[in-house]
């Protein structure tokens, strides 16, 4: 269903991230990350010395050592982030290709009749059997079943659901393991939690969570404060001859 057994090394993937790595040293895309802006403009600042330093027969080994460290640091940043959007909106395909190509047994008239999982409406009743795909959000109203939910939530271990209890609904993309079930769909086409998934993968945006936010209002208080201290060192240094 998904590109799950696909090496997070695969050689296309790299190479593309490889690419981003680069692309993404425009300063106005790194104004979203404020550190590594800072650390980019170092690096800018430290190779233009090291420069200087060779035309002018200076030694610039220590100049070129720091430079080379800090083009890394930016450039591995970049890397890091350029192949997490890589893999997620390989996900994002995946994803789609999954509620594209899903099929729905409808209930209509007292028979099931065979329909596309994008045309299924809130209040539709389907019928799913064992090693299905469950085609939406819903609920089970007679049944019992055990649902592979790792495609969703990343959890191996199956789960238990039933009709008439606090475990009876189901999501749209999981795999009925064993059971019969016969499910009331919940939402609209365009509304399903895997469609949300989709959607926040290829935004690529997503709320930080409290803590992320802490961190990096940390992060960029230590960076001011290391930029400040640096200035300071230079100035007195200078000062003292």
């Amino acid at each position: 269903m998904t590109d799950e057994k696909t090496s997070i090394f695969d050689p296309k993937t790299m190479l593309e991230a490889f690419k981003g790595s680069f692309k993404r040293l425009n300063p106005i895309i790194l104004l979203k990350n404020p550190v590594i802006l800072v650390v980019e403009l170092g690096a800018i600042i430290t190779t233009a010395i090291t420069v200087i330093n060779i035309f002018n027969g200076v030694n610039f080994l220590f100049n070129l050592q720091i430079s080379v460290w800090l083009w890394f640091t930016v450039l591995f940043a970049n890397f890091a982030e350029s192949l997490a959007e890589i893999r997620g909106k390989a996900r994002a395909e995946s994803l789609k290709q999954t509620r594209t190509e899903a099929y729905a047994k409808k209930f209509k008239d007292g028979k099931t009749e065979t329909v596309s999982a994008l045309s299924l409406k809130k209040g539709d009743i389907v019928l799913v059997k064992e090693n299905e795909i469950i085609p939406s959000d819903g609920d089970i109203i007679e049944g019992t079943a055990l649902v592979d939910e790792s495609a969703i939530t990343g959890e191996s271990a199956p789960v238990i659901r039933e009709s008439g209890g606090d475990i009876s609904g189901v999501t749209g993309g999981t795999r009925l393991l064993s059971g019969e079930i016969k499910v009331r769909i919940t939402v609209d086409p365009g509304e399903t939690f895997l469609d949300s998934m989709i959607n926040m993968v290829e935004s690529a945006k997503r709320e930080k969570t409290p803590n992320e936010k802490a961190l990096e209002i940390l992060l960029v208080a230590l960076t001011g404060l290391f930029v400040v201290v640096v200035i300071t060192l230079t100035t007195f240094s200078s000062f003292m001859g």
